[in-house]
Parts: C-alpha cells; structure tokens; sequence
C-alpha cells in the first residue's frame, strides 16, 4: 500500500517501487513513551557522569531529537529536546542506544558521514510543494483498520560525538535497517533497530509503559487515530502544530517544519491529511528547496529543506524529481562549531535515513511478503 504511487497493490508499500509515506517518530512509531523515557534516563546518566549536557534541537532531540538528531530511532520529549549530539555521543559508550548489554554493538565504528553541501533557494519553493501535494494525493491509500499495524522498514545512519577517556571524537552508526510495526491505536508496537535494540530479536513498544502508564497519543508521539482526527485544511493544520509545539525545539517555526518531517517520515497520514502537510509546510518561513540531496539508499532527488539558526543543522526532505515520492531525509551540518565539541563540521550529515518498505499488514511483527 503506497501513499504515495497510484495504481500499486494496497498491501504494500515499497518505497524502492516508489512507495511513499511514513508513520511519526515519538519512536516514530515507535516513538513511544517509555523508549523516551528510556533514551532520557541513558542521556541524564551521561550527563551525570561526563558532564556533557548541552542544548540542542528537539524533535527528529531527536528530530532525539526530533533527536533527530541522531534522530535515533526515538523521539523525545520537547522538554528533553534541548540536548545535543553530545548526549547522545556519550551514551555510545554504554554500550550503544539499546540500554547496554549489546544494544549498537558493532554500529558505533563507522566514521563520520560528509556530503557535500547543496545551495539552498527559496525560488520555486510553492510550486515544489504544490507538484507534492499532487503527487502525495494520487493513488491508493487505504486506511488502518482496527487489528491492523503500520510497517515501516527503512536503511539509517548517524553521526555523533563519542567520548571515551574524556577525549571526544565523531564516529557513526554504520547504515543498518530498521523495522517499526505499531497498531492504529498506537498502543501496540515492535521495533527491530540494531542501533537501539539489546538484541535482533527488538522489542516491544506496546504501552503501557514501564511505569504502567498509558500515555495519550499527541503530535510528537502521534497514533494513526490521532491523526484521523487532525485538520486537513493547511491553515488549521499548521495553526494546531504551533499550538501543541508550543515552547518546543529552538524556534517555533523550526519546530513546526521538523514535526511534519517527523509525520512524514515513520508514520502514516490518512490521504488527506498527507496531502495537506505539505501545503502547511508551505507556510512556514524559512523553507527553502536544494536541487540535489541524496538519502541513505543513495537515491538523489530534489529536496524540501529548512535550516535551524540556533544548531547550524539543516533538515532536508529528499523527494524523487519526477514523480515527487518521498524517499526519505538527512540532517546536515551547513554552519561551523556544530555540537558540545565543535567538531560537527559543516557537510556533516548528522542523520540520514531512506524509507525501502512501507505497508499495512495484519499481524505484529509479520513482513508485506509475508502477508495473504
């Protein structure tokens, strides 16, 4: 089932076929409260021990951000969004994001990852999202039903300062898959990452949470459901991003573009809705277009991006020059001194992430090839 391509056979949605579409972060998806809660715990432990904590982007804090940054698989909390990569550095040598144990064990060996960095223009930035929400509103796009579960499979890597021995060096989690299954509740959920999991196995994301507590979905850590219920007007739509971003991330412009990132990228809008993001990214100053960008499947496309003045990190919305599919996104380093360190050097690409495999299957953990 492809958001994104017309006439494709509603059970999957292969983004290497053009599919298109994504599910949200809180762990997009899999952005769930308690793997927040965890993320949290490792990041003030660091802090604690390495004296490392310093403000940076939330969302992808991730954009843990929202960590995006690296957007580890997991998004946290605004009020935890002004970490930087250097939090996430320092929890490398705990033995990796899964919580210790083998969790990124063999990953975090990679060296940074570079590109070059595209000019940004804001020439021809409405007609660019005009030609996407086309695109995103053609074809298919069936809805979640109740017992069904969103499948996301995507290939990412990032970089981020590690600390060993008080010396701080950039180093990567090497490009790996990752697999995210959640309920259109939200409540049920599987995550595979090896860059978060102890183990291959992964682990559960259904709530409640470890604390037994049930948390309610919301934009940062949206269920399909909650986003059945969302505006599908652009102007009511982005009215209500600012107002539950409200005091989130480093401006609230920035914040409102990574959360429609955030949407498009690991979870799935209902068609209308989808749509619409675009058009109310449209309305957010600052969004400008690179020509070129290529996403974690080395795929070059044109992209949709915005930079964020207080990290010097711009994020870019990677979408196929011809038919406008979404096939995943980056995080660069455009502005020098980037992270606790200074050593984020501009054309650091600080996250990247490529959406291979996007459908709607019937029971956890199965596979779209796997399906009846």
């Amino acid at each position: 089932m492809n958001a994104n391509t017309p006439r494709q056979d509603p059970a999957e949605w292969d983004q290497d076929a053009q599919l298109l579409s994504q599910t949200a972060r809180d762990l997009p998806s899999g952005r769930h409260q308690f793997h927040k809660e965890r993320l949290m715990a490792h990041i003030q432990q660091d802090s604690r021990t390495a004296t490392m904590a310093a403000p940076e982007r939330t969302g992808r804090a991730q954009k843990a951000p929202r960590f995006r940054f690296p957007r580890l698989a997991i998004t946290l909390p605004a009020t935890a969004a002004a970490l930087s990569v250097a939090a996430i550095a320092g929890m490398v040598t705990y033995g990796g994001l899964g919580g210790g144990g083998n969790g990124g064990s063999g990953l975090a060996t990679g060296p940074a990852l570079t590109t070059e960095v595209g000019t940004a223009s804001t020439k021809g930035v409405p007609q660019l999202l005009d030609q996407i929400s086309l695109a995103a509103a053609e074809g298919d796009h069936p809805t979640v039903k109740p017992g069904q579960y969103v499948y996301i499979e995507s290939k990412s890597a990032d970089t981020f300062e590690k600390t060993v021995d008080d010396k701080t060096t950039l180093a990567s989690h090497v490009l790996h898959k990752r697999q995210v299954w959640s309920s259109a509740d939200g409540v049920e959920g599987w995550l595979i990452d090896p860059a978060v999991n102890d183990g291959p196995e992964g682990e559960t994301l259904a709530l409640p949470d470890e604390l037994g507590n049930t948390p309610t979905a919301h934009m940062g850590a949206p269920s399909y459901d909650f986003l059945a219920k969302l505006p599908t007007d652009p102007d009511a739509l982005l009215a209500k991003i600012y107002k539950d971003t409200k005091g989130q991330g480093n401006t609230p412009d920035q914040q409102a573009f990574d959360t429609i990132g955030d949407l498009l990228s690991e979870s799935y809008p209902p068609a209308e809705l989808y749509s619409a993001l675009f058009k109310a990214a449209g309305k957010i100053p600052g969004v400008a277009v690179v020509n070129d960008a290529e996403d974690a499947a080395g795929r070059h496309g044109i992209a949709v991006v915005r930079q964020d003045e207080t990290s010097g990190q711009r994020e870019e919305w990677i979408f196929d020059k011809e038919t406008h599919v979404y096939l995943g996104e980056r995080i660069v380093q455009v502005r020098e001194n980037g992270g606790d360190s200074g050593l984020i050097k501009p054309g650091t690409v600080v996250y990247t992430s490529a959406i291979t495999n996007r459908a709607i299957v019937d029971e956890m953990k199965q596979v779209p090839s796997q399906a009846g």
